[in-house]
């Protein structure tokens, strides 16, 4: 019988985070730095407004684009935030999880063999979503020099004809960069010259610290150019509720919504009722939440450059992105050999993009006591694992 398999399919690269959760899966005692999620449980009164929303019946679908009220919430949220004013009717896309919203996005926009420029280091899945939706993905990379921050020079050298969009995450997953307003200018810049779109991934907007997020369509002149995604699974603690949402000009939030009308139906009734509290009411939450991701950032970056593992400081997200040039090893040797010898699980920034290479990704959502715990057996993996002395720590670029 002949392969039924497409060739597209094939071709995609697997991700590179699976392999490392499957092995520490089989394993005891692993204290995990791997996984991209917050180790808190969704807060209290969001989920009770969930249930509520099922002992009222309400478990069929809802319009295509969202219930009004979340739409209307999202809305205000973005204009209390940023002062970018987005119409609920028309403007605004409820969605399975961002993943759904970057999909949508591309397929709404590329034609077969349109280039998206894909800031790199950055989440596994972007490269990939951009060549699901027929389009070519064209790597930037970014360098720990600039404190993984893309310049406007950087993208302009990757332009070509072909050149359609250009598609950011920030605050950055895995590096925990954060834009400064000149990149971002720069960035506009290049989107307004080259008479491109901008897709910006924002899901790790309110885990910011010392630093300031600034949404790209409040730029002058973007809001027309860009495509903005977000959602309520890091801030609020809502993975498993699968709730995003993307927010474009009128016409892109037409094709959008056109597929997702095939494709979903509509976002999943109960996580739609809970975002609506969590907008709402859940700022004390985020609060409280980014207070002690802050106190585990600083924990582990401290312990980090202790060990000779150079760390810029992450001003954003939840995941620290050190150097491993002490130990000799590639990434992902270093990152099989720690699992193996001690327990501990982290990932290798090849994984992210190739400008990840010579990197770790470690993810701070763990509490205080398991980062302690890592970091005491990290330190003997390192007393048999340094070929040098340890490096300086880099200063955060402006």
């Amino acid at each position: 019988m002949r392969n039924f398999v497409s060739k597209s399919v094939s071709n995609l690269r697997p991700s590179g985070i699976r392999r490392y959760f499957d092995i520490a899966a089989t394993m005891d005692d692993v204290v995990t730095l791997g996984i991209g999620e917050p180790s808190f449980a969704t807060p209290r009164h969001i989920i009770e407004a969930g249930v509520q929303s099922l002992y009222r019946g309400q478990t069929g679908y809802t319009n295509n684009s969202g219930t009004p009220e979340l739409r209307r919430s999202i809305a205000d949220y973005i204009a209390r935030l940023y002062g970018v004013a987005y119409q609920p009717e028309d403007q605004i896309l409820v969605t399975v999880g961002v993943s759904e919203a970057l999909f949508l996005a591309l397929k709404a926009i590329l034609d077969p063999g349109d280039e998206v420029l894909v800031v790199e280091p950055c989440f596994v899945a972007n490269a990939a979503a951009v060549e699901m939706a027929g389009g070519v993905s064209v790597a930037v990379d970014t360098r720990v020099e600039n404190a993984f921050q893309v310049t406007g020079a950087e993208l302009e050298a990757r332009i070509t004809p072909r050149t359609k969009a250009i598609l950011i995450s920030y605050p950055n997953n895995p590096t925990g960069a954060v834009l400064s307003r000149q990149r971002l200018l720069e960035i506009a810049a290049v989107a307004e010259k080259h008479d491109l779109i901008v897709i910006s991934d924002e899901i790790y907007e309110r885990l910011v610290y010392g630093a300031e997020h600034i949404c790209f369509a409040a730029l002058p002149g973007m809001y027309q150019r860009t495509i903005l995604l977000s959602g309520m699974s890091k801030s609020f603690a809502m993975t498993g509720w699968r709730i995003g949402y993307a927010c474009a000009a009128p016409e892109i939030m037409a094709a959008m919504r056109k597929l997702h009308q095939y494709l979903i139906m509509s976002a999943p009734t109960t996580g739609q009722v809970a975002a609506v509290q969590a907008l709402d009411h859940g700022e004390d939450d985020v609060q409280a939440m980014r207070a002690q991701y802050d106190r585990r950032r600083r924990l582990i970056v401290a312990g980090f450059n202790a060990l000779g593992l150079t760390c810029f400081e992450p001003r954003g997200a939840f995941y620290a992105f050190p150097s491993i040039a002490a130990s000799g090893m590639s990434d992902s040797d270093f990152c099989e050999a720690l699992l193996m010898e001690e327990r501990v699980a982290v990932i290798p920034g090849s994984a992210f993009g190739r400008s990840g290479a010579g990197f770790i990704r470690a993810s701070y959502t763990n509490s205080e006591a398991n980062i302690e715990k890592a970091l005491e057996r990290l330190a003997r993996f390192m007393a048999r694992h340094t070929i040098a002395e340890p490096l300086p720590a880099l200063a955060l670029a402006e």
